[in-house]
């Protein structure tokens, strides 16, 4: 499949009649090399030009393809999934994700295999691991290179991509780093540490009396935060910190900035009452940057701890947002959990159900009348939003009201009808 993806990238970015550049990165996985050797052998075998960067961070790649004037890039990773999982991103020249159009094509070519331009050879593909200074270089420009001396910071990077890069930007940068989760071995990637275990950093926050915990994700392109008291900061109350900021410097385009539909009522709320703007869009954070890009908008992320700052990246990026983080706290002179008490959160559950099938569910019509039921309910004092996981034989559920009992309540009346309808 691999091998196939790298034909079909060639096929989608070739149009200039040159030799493609197409820009390798992977996480830590073990099965990562071998995947990789697929994509190089597609790639050769179509005539272009592959380059190996190693284990980098996903927004490292993302960069890059357009720093390196590369024709396209492929990051192989499975993001924060256990170290069985891999999968394969693809990024244009432009260091964006493909169009949906774009997408679709490729996605047709792999499946059908069927390719105008048949494989020659030709190609050539070399190791290019110090690349990624250049990625380091613009993460610190990121933020002017503010010194960082004088904060301490924990870096959980789970065993991911992010093992080197992230300690090394905040040393350089004249920050103190106690290190987790740095010691990759193809096969401890999240297991037990990184952003869905941000109270591992939390807990070396406390031993060490250190300002700030950051956990990164498996590829880096997302983050978890934690407070000078050991405790997790919400990703929705981190949107808030960094839009908040970025309006009192001038820098929030259009005084507005993107969430998902998963980010919690309490947010609005907040954003509201300062005048900024929150425009909402489905789950995924190539959703949010397309309606950044849509609007003009410089900020947007997910409560999952996925934060796009597009002045700087074409993507989200867990070290970028850490720095960032770092630098307003600096200025503020306040550490996180402070400047996170601009917004309080509505009491909710997302509650995932496992189940034997996922029919349209607008074809259940038990669930349709308990969400109109609820709808009305609720009126503007809380909201319900119901889902099918895209990878998984799930149904997600998420209630939020102002009243915890009433969140109590409609979880559970949701989960019994789903049940009773899907089984």
């Amino acid at each position: 499949m691999a091998e196939r993806l790298g034909q079909a990238v060639v096929e989608i970015s070739h149009g200039n009649g040159v030799l493609n550049t197409v820009l390798i990165g992977r996480d830590s996985r073990e099965s990562g090399e071998e995947l990789e050797q697929g994509l190089v052998d597609g790639l050769v075998a179509s005539g272009a030009h592959a380059v190996r960067l190693g284990v980098v961070p996903t927004p490292a790649v993302a960069y890059l393809v357009k720093e390196l004037g590369a024709s396209a890039a492929v990051m192989l990773t499975a993001s924060h999934n256990p170290f069985e999982d891999n999968g394969m991103k693809v990024f244009g020249g432009d260091g964006f994700k493909l169009p949906a159009a774009v997408e679709a094509n490729l996605e047709e070519l792999l499946i059908s295999g069927e390719y105008r331009k048949k494989p020659s050879g030709g190609g050539k593909v070399e190791d290019c691991p110090r690349a990624v200074d250049r990625y380091v270089e613009s993460l610190k420009a990121a933020i002017g290179g503010m010194d960082l001396g004088g904060m301490k910071v924990v870096l959980d990077a789970g065993n991911g991509s992010g093992f080197e890069v992230g300690p090394r930007v905040f040393r350089e940068l004249g920050a103190e780093v106690i290190e987790i989760g740095v010691e990759p071995n193809g096969r401890n990637i999240n297991d037990g540490c990184g952003s869905l275990y941000g109270e591992v950093a939390g807990r070396a926050v406390l031993a060490h009396g250190a300002d700030l915990g950051i956990s990164l994700d498996g590829d880096a392109d997302r983050l978890t935060l934690t407070g000078v008291d050991g405790q997790v900061v919400s990703g929705d109350r981190v949107l808030a910190v960094c839009a908040l900021a970025l309006k009192r410097e001038g820098k929030l385009r259009g005084d507005a900035m993107v969430a998902t539909v998963m980010s919690n009522l309490g947010l609005d709320e907040a954003m509201r009452a300062n005048g900024i703007s929150v425009i909402r869009v489905g789950v995924g954070d190539k959703q949010v940057l397309e309606r950044m890009h849509t609007e003009g908008l410089c900020f947007g992320g997910e409560n999952s701890g996925h934060l796009i700052f597009s002045d700087h990246s074409t993507t989200g990026d867990g070290i970028m947002s850490a720095l960032q983080i770092c630098r307003m706290m600096k200025g503020s002179g306040r550490t996180l959990a402070e400047l996170a008490g601009v917004m309080r959160e509505y009491p909710s559950t997302l509650l995932n159900l496992p189940v034997r099938e996922k029919p349209p569910l607008e074809e259940l019509p038990g669930l349709q009348a308990m969400i109109a039921e609820a709808e009305s309910a609720f009126g503007n004092g809380g909201r319900q939003l119901i889902r099918y996981s895209g990878t998984e034989n799930k149904i997600r559920v998420l209630v939020e009201h102002k009243d915890a009992a009433e969140v109590d309540s409609w979880i559970r009346k949701f989960s019994e009808v789903i049940k009773k309808e899907i089984g």
